[in-house]
């Protein structure tokens, strides 16, 4: 109740900028270009589900362009593994690699740190990236869709980004500095947390209720992968950073669309 009131007492208008400012931080959707200012920010995080709208929409609109075409299962899969990097401009991919660099290097969480802040990409995050193409790729082309299926398929990048956002707001950060901290700082935080519980539940429930074993192994699944990524912040960095919130939407979708297809196939 009290987030609820908080968010009627926010200015509509104020609220709309931080979403557009999200969708323009978080995807290669074209939108207005707003200036960056504290104002702006406070409400960013709300845009960060949409980006998973709009990439369940394509991912919709893809699948009707196969059936219309008569495409192939492997084309189907080529795009449906694509069209998630393709809309949101691999900005979570680029965390999922340097977070595996980091991973891979064995090291203390400050030179951890550090290596997620090279530019360049090391090995391990190559290797990681082609397995995570090659698995996610796999997968789709496995994958049975149906009426039943397929909605919950559209549901899973507004899921992993709704709890991507919560997850950056409520988990202890690496360093007093950096991207995720600036916006962590600047955000309103009752009125994002209304924003990223509210798309969690809707897509949590819609998937339950078209699809009551995938929708519960999602949940359990992204759980999961929430907890995962709990411990390896910690232990391995010290805290959240804006990379391991990418290697976590990563991780959770892959777990979340490996669910999916071994349900679709026992049916």
């Amino acid at each position: 109740m009290r987030h609820t009131r908080r968010f009627k007492e926010v200015s509509k208008l104020k609220i709309l900028r931080g979403v557009v400012l999200g969708i323009s931080m978080f995807s290669r959707i074209p939108v207005p270009q707003l200036r960056w200012s504290e104002e702006n920010m406070r409400y960013l995080f709300c845009g960060f589900p949409l980006v998973g709208a709009f990439i369940g929409l394509f991912i919709w609109l893809w699948t009707l362009v196969c059936t219309a075409l008569n495409f192939g299962f492997i084309i189907r899969a080529a795009g449906l593994t694509l069209i998630p990097a393709a809309v949101s401009g691999g900005v979570h991919l680029e965390g999922f690699c340097d977070v595996s660099d980091a991973l891979a290097s064995r090291a203390e969480p400050e030179k951890k740190r550090r290596i997620m802040k090279d530019p360049h990409i090391g090995a391990f995050a190559a290797i990681s990236l082609s397995a995570y193409f090659l698995i996610y790729f796999a997968l789709c082309c496995e994958l049975s869709l149906d009426r039943r299926s397929f909605p919950v398929l559209v549901l899973i990048p507004v899921l992993s980004r709704s709890l991507s956002g919560l997850s950056a707001i409520f988990f202890p950060s690496a360093t007093d500095k950096g991207l995720l901290r600036s916006f962590k700082d600047s955000s309103d935080k009752g009125v994002t947390v209304f924003v990223l519980i509210t798309f969690a539940l809707l897509s949590i429930s819609l998937m339950t209720v078209v699809n009551p074993l995938a929708g519960l192994t999602s949940v359990i699944l992204s759980a999961l992968a929430l907890l995962l990524l709990f411990f390896i912040s910690k232990k391995q960095f010290g805290g959240m950073s804006g990379d391991l919130s990418g290697w976590f939407l990563c991780i959770a979708e892959i777990m979340m669309l490996a669910g999916l297809t071994v349900i679709s196939l026992a049916k």
